[in-house]
């Protein structure tokens, strides 16, 4: 097997460095020493250290899609419990990060959009891509008649990624699950058919 390129080394390690440390407070120096490779690396590969934030979006988009894959976008589950399976999911990732880091999509939410133009904007579509992964779930419930039809799925969608990444900003806050278990008992009565 081929070894990884240094390009990606770095951003593999970005990923957990940034979501350990954030954007602002992780300097190219710490995230080519978590990287393993120089520090001349970094800006043989990266224009800018936003632009670096950019392709650890995307790294951490892939993930996060390839979880869809696996959970909302199974078709042998019923829809809702497509939406259960990605929300245990993610907890279990959560619990083993001792419920300390969050979402990397969030967490770059809350601290970049003021400084970065670009990196706002990339925000604004991976966000778009998340909400119609759950909205084309919520109208396969609402087409089996398991999800409330008198919801519209896009709003319900944004919604539901919204409170999700609430509740995660929270579970960091508290190190704790029940933020997350608090807001899987309320989205899913919501939601459901009574």
């Amino acid at each position: 097997m081929a070894r990884p390129s240094l390009r990606e080394k770095i951003v593999d390690s970005g990923v957990r460095t940034l979501h350990e440390r954030g954007f602002a407070s992780a300097g190219v120096r710490e995230i080519t020493a978590e990287a393993g490779v120089p520090q001349g690396c970094f800006t043989n590969h990266f224009r800018s250290k936003e632009a670096f934030g950019i392709a650890v979006l995307d790294r951490y988009h892939e993930r996060t899609q390839a979880i869809m894959d696996e959970t909302l976008r199974d078709q042998r589950l019923p829809p809702v419990a497509r939406l259960r399976a990605y929300f245990d999911t993610i907890m279990e990732w959560l619990d083993a990060a001792g419920w300390r880091y969050g979402c990397l999509v969030g967490n770059l939410s809350l601290e970049m959009p003021e400084h970065s133009e670009l990196l706002r904007e990339h925000l604004v579509q991976v966000c778009r891509s998340l909400t119609a992964s759950f909205a084309e779930a919520i109208r396969a419930g609402q087409t089996s008649g398991e999800i409330r039809s008198d919801l519209d799925a896009d709003d319900a969608a944004t919604f539901l990624l919204a409170s999700w990444e609430g509740a995660m900003m929270r579970m960091k806050v508290d190190r704790s699950p029940l933020p997350l278990e608090q807001f899987k008992r309320v989205i899913f009565t919501m939601l459901l058919i009574p």
